[in-house]
């Protein structure tokens, strides 16, 4: 049963989908093949050509299954590898993702197209003991390289070799209209293996007093450069203390004892009152001229009556 007939062909999801499974095969390019299943446009087959040389990978084809969500392009697309490479675990469940970490930051600008150009790259790129990746020795994977021509999948029922011949076939056939250049690999585009990445998504929600230091450890170990955001409602770290001017104690002209010396900073100003100190002088001052009203008032009172009494 043909998966196309259970989804609305209208959808967002699988106008995008037929719209690259389209491209792809309009475009084709020499380094990669990708076409979806006749009966499920949610599961694709792709092969890639080996990085050019010096990469122990020269000569190999590898061939792999991509993984559609029902969401797709808004969460991204998964990889298996199904040809051994000395690089990649074989049938391993690739995610690819902005920093290894957050596969929600997946931009849907991005398709098929865009990820197997990453993957290619990435096989030239060390696994450093990432969980899923595979450190052969260079004599391996040239072996391995020259064996994957013969690779035959079963679905495909056909092998690498005779995969990337069809397509340098019909490239050909399309001359002078073949895509001459292919599209950037945006640089946050990154490799993860998705039960990697579901590990340390747990020991981030299962630590939640670590300290940003020990979040950052964790995001590294992914293999990735990773910078730590931290979430709403974190506190911010205190700013470190600004060093105070040093102070010492000058008496002033004219006078002696305790009361005539004042702290004097580096810049030789005198230090200014305290807010509260001048907030007592005011309120003094204000009584004083309460009574003083009070008194002239009660004076010019007095003197009427006393007017009054003799008149």
């Amino acid at each position: 049963m043909s998966t196309v007939g259970s989804f609305n062909s209208k959808s967002p999801t699988m106008r995008r989908i037929m719209k690259e499974a389209s491209e792809l095969s309009q475009n084709p390019s020499p380094d990669y093949a990708a076409h979806p299943l006749e009966d499920n446009i949610f599961e694709w087959h792709f092969t890639l050509r080996g990085p050019p040389a010096p990469s122990p990978f020269a000569n190999g084809f590898y061939h792999g299954r991509i993984t559609l969500p029902n969401t797709y392009p808004l969460r991204p697309p998964s990889f298996r590898f199904l040809t051994p490479s000395g690089r990649f675990e074989v049938n391993r469940e690739i995610c690819l993702s902005i920093s290894g970490f957050h596969e929600e930051s997946w931009q849907p600008a991005w398709g098929i197209r865009t990820a197997l150009l990453a993957l290619r790259s990435h096989m030239d790129i060390e696994a450093k003991g990432q969980v899923g990746g595979l450190d052969a020795d260079e004599a391996t994977r040239k072996d391995l390289a020259i064996r994957s021509a013969s690779y035959t999948c079963a679905t495909c029922a056909k092998t690498n070799k005779a995969i990337m011949e069809e397509q340098m076939q019909e490239l050909a056939a399309l001359g002078d209209n073949a895509k001459k250049q292919e599209e950037e690999i945006p640089k946050e585009l990154n490799l993860a293996y998705r039960e990697d990445l579901q590990k340390k998504v747990a020991e981030l929600q299962n630590k939640e007093d670590d300290p940003v230091a020990e979040k950052k450890a964790i995001l590294a170990s992914i293999g990735q450069e990773t910078h730590y955001v931290k979430p709403l409602g974190e506190p911010a770290e205190a700013p470190p203390a600004q060093p105070q001017p040093a102070q010492e104690l000058r008496p002033q002209a004219g006078q002696h004892g305790p009361a005539a010396l004042v702290q004097v900073g580096q810049t030789g100003q005198l230090p200014q009152p305290p807010a509260q100190a001048q907030a007592n002088t005011e309120d003094t001052w204000l009584e004083m001229v309460i009574w003083i009203v009070g008194a002239v008032l009660a004076v010019i009172i007095a003197r009427k009556v006393l007017m009054a009494l003799y008149t």
